[in-house]
């Protein structure tokens, strides 16, 4: 299916674009030296394997684009621009998810058939006449208040409504899925293993990303954004966790400064390519 870009999201380069923007760029002057990528490991040979495989994966890439990565079963983390904001697109609609549960087991409830429905289109379709009604139903104290449990202290929610330009980075991203992927006192257990059945339930066409090149046997989950403005062209991003061959790891690769979408979309697959194969062989 084709995913549409709401009119009001289109026109917001003309309306809120110019503040939310200034806002995203305060962390990387322009002046500032391009950023190298960093990886540490437990495992032997692995961390300058995987630097140098990302480096060059994104080597004749254009674009501004961001990485983390931590693989529980090897200690091993990567980043590149890992506080750099972006625009978040639709990858906000697992915080969305994420936030509903939480606020439901405070209350100590469960959610309703309705809340369940607009949860299913949400993630599995990335359907935003459901975000926004959950998006409005929570309201920004409790969006907030997830954030503030989750430590995810440099996110910030899109203004007026407008949850797509929420505004993001690696580091936080990467909170998010570990919360989703191992036993904390934030999401509960069913909460945590909703959100992965609903993020392993996406439309095939919406299944690009951090899973390409992922090996058989290896379990996905994923949701990815995509946004058009006219600064900073194509927002595309990825938000993956995996498990399976004897790993267990989470993926974010953001990207803006696309000039098409699919631009964007294959400099994320070049990352996650790389980095699928360098831990199937270690």
């Amino acid at each position: 299916m084709t995913h549409r870009i709401p009119r009001r999201a289109r026109v917001l380069a003309t309306v809120v674009g110019g503040a939310t923007l200034a806002v995203g760029m305060a962390a990387a002057p322009a002046s500032a030296a391009a950023p190298a990528v960093s990886c540490t490991s437990a495992k032997a040979g692995l961390a300058a394997k995987l630097k140098k495989d990302i480096t060059a994966a994104i080597a004749n890439r254009s674009g501004t684009i961001a990485v983390g990565l931590y693989d529980r079963s090897t200690k091993t983390t990567c980043t590149l621009r890992s506080t750099t904001h972006y625009d978040s697109a639709s990858t906000v609609k697992v915080t969305v998810l994420a936030t509903l549960l939480w606020d439901a087991k405070k209350h100590n409830r469960y959610l309703t058939t309705t809340e369940q429905t607009l949860a299913k289109a949400m993630i599995t379709k990335s359907d935003n006449d459901a975000t926004t009604k959950l998006w409005k139903q929570l309201g920004l104290t409790k969006i907030k208040g997830f954030l503030s449990a989750a430590g995810m202290t440099q996110t910030a929610p899109g203004a007026n409504g407008y949850w797509g330009l929420t505004q993001i980075d690696v580091r936080d991203e990467q909170k998010l899925l570990a919360l989703v992927t191992a036993k904390n006192t934030v999401l509960s257990d069913n909460a945590r293993a909703y959100i992965l059945k609903l993020m392993g339930q996406v439309v095939s066409s919406q299944r690009w990303g951090t899973p390409y090149g992922v090996p058989s046997g290896v379990s996905v989950h994923v949701k990815n954004g995509w946004l058009q403005r006219s600064t900073h062209g194509w927002r595309v991003h990825s938000l993956g966790t995996f498990k399976g061959g004897g790993h267990d790891y989470q993926m974010t690769v953001l990207t803006h400064d696309n000039s098409t979408m699919q631009y964007g979309i294959n400099t994320i697959q070049a990352v996650a390519k790389v980095i699928h194969k360098d831990l199937a062989a270690s």
